[in-house]
C-alpha cells in the first residue's frame, strides 16, 4: 500500500502494512512482529494509523539503510519520515528532544562528555549543547543521508552540526562503543523506531547490543547516566516492563518517564533513564 495517497501521508504499523501488502497474511506469521530475547512482543502499534496532509514532497530517496522522506505538511511544518515512520515534525519535535536530552543531563552533577547514538536530525545535539558544562559531544549516526536532509530541510533542528564541541562519526554506534569505553559521562540513544530484521529482532530490543552500551556506561564514575527513548505505555507495556527488568539487573537506578508527542503513536513517548548510583533521576 502506498503511504502517500491523494495528498495524505499515512503511517501504518509495520506489521499491519506487511499484512496489507501480502493480501491478508496472518499476524502470527508476520516478519514485522517485535521480538526481544526471542520473546514476541506483538506489533509496533497494530490496528491504528496516523495521517498528515501533505502540502509538498520535498525529498524522497532510499539510502543504504532506509527509505528517507521529507515533506511539508499543512499543519506540522516539515516532517521527517524513515521507512514509513514519522521521526520528527517541526511543530512538536521539541517535546521529545528536550525530554530525552535534559532528563539525564540535569540528573548528572557535571556532564562533560556526552555520546549520542543516532539522532541524525540534530535535535538531541541541539539540546545537549545548551548545557554549559558539556565540553565534548560525540555523535554516531549510521545514515549520513539523514544528516544531509536535516541540514537542508530541518534547519531548526540541525543547527548544532557546525558546533566546535561536536565530534561527528558516521557509522554504527554500538560498534563505536566497543572501542571507546570509559569516555562518556552521559550516553543518549536516539535510535529510529522499530524495524525488525529478518530474525524479527530490532537492534534496540536486542539486549546483547544494549549490554554493550551498558558495559561502557558502568565503567564510568558512579553517577554516570544512560538514557534511551522508548515507546508508549498505551501500546508497549509488556515491552517496557521487559526492558526495565533487564536494566534493573545492571543499574541500581532505573526510571521510566513519559511525555506528550502529538505525532508519535498514541500521542506519547517514553524515556528509560538509568544511573550507576542510587540517585533520583526523574523527580527533581
Amino acid at each position: 500500500m502506498d503511504k502517500l495517497h491523494k495528498g495524505w501521508f499515512t503511517e501504518f504499523s509495520p506489521d499491519d502494512l506487511e499484512k496489507m501488502n501480502s493480501s491478508g497474511e496472518s499476524q502470527e506469521s508476520s516478519s514485522k512482529l517485535l521480538k526481544s530475547d526471542g520473546q514476541e512482543m506483538g506489533g509496533a502499534w497494530p490496528g491504528q494509523a496516523f495521517s498528515l496532509q501533505v502540502k509538498k514532497v520535498l525529498y524522497h530517496e532510499k539510502s543504504k539503510y532506509q527509505d528517507v522522506l521529507v515533506f511539508e505538511s499543512t499543519t506540522y511544518g516539515n516532517v521527517l519520515v524513515l521507512d514509513g515512520i514519522v521521526q520528527a515534525t517541526e511543530r512538536d519535535e521539541f517535546s521529545y528532544q528536550e525530554m530525552l536530552a535534559h532528563l539525564p543531563l540535569f540528573a548528572h552533577p557535571n556532564p562533560k562528555r556526552v555520546l549520542i547514538i543516532g539522532g541524525g536530525d540534530g535535535g538531541i545535539l541541539r539540546e545537549v549543547l545548551k548545557h554549559e558544562t558539556v565540553e565534548k559531544v560525540t555523535m554516531c549516526e549510521i545514515d549520513d543521508m539523514v544528516i544531509d536532509v536535516a541540514k537542508k530541510f530541518l534547519p531548526g533542528m540541525s543547527c548544532g552540526f557546525s558546533h566546535e564541541k561536536l565530534d561527528l562519526y558516521c557509522g554504527d554506534g554500538f560498534e563505536f562503543l566497543k572501542n571507546h569505553k570509559n569516555e562518556f559521562d552521559v550516553i543518549i540513544t536516539d535510535s529510529s523506531d522499530p524495524k525488525p530484521r529478518k530474525s524479527g529482532e530490532c537492534p534496540w530490543l536486542d539486549l546483547k547490543l544494549i549490554s554493550t552500551v551498558i558495559r561502557s556506561a558502568r565503567e564510568l564514575f558512579p553517577v554516570s547516566k544512560y538514557a534511551v527513548g522508548r515507546e508508549s505505555v498505551w501500546l508497549h507495556l509488556p515491552l517496557i516492563a521487559h526492558l526495565v527488568a533487564f536494566n534493573r539487573k545492571i543499574f541500581p537506578t532505573v526510571n521510566y518517564a513519559q511525555s506528550i508527542v502529538s505525532t508519535y503513536p498514541s500521542g506519547s513517548m517514553g524515556y528509560l533513564i538509568c544511573a550507576k548510583s542510587e540517585v533520583s533521576v526523574c523527580d527533581d
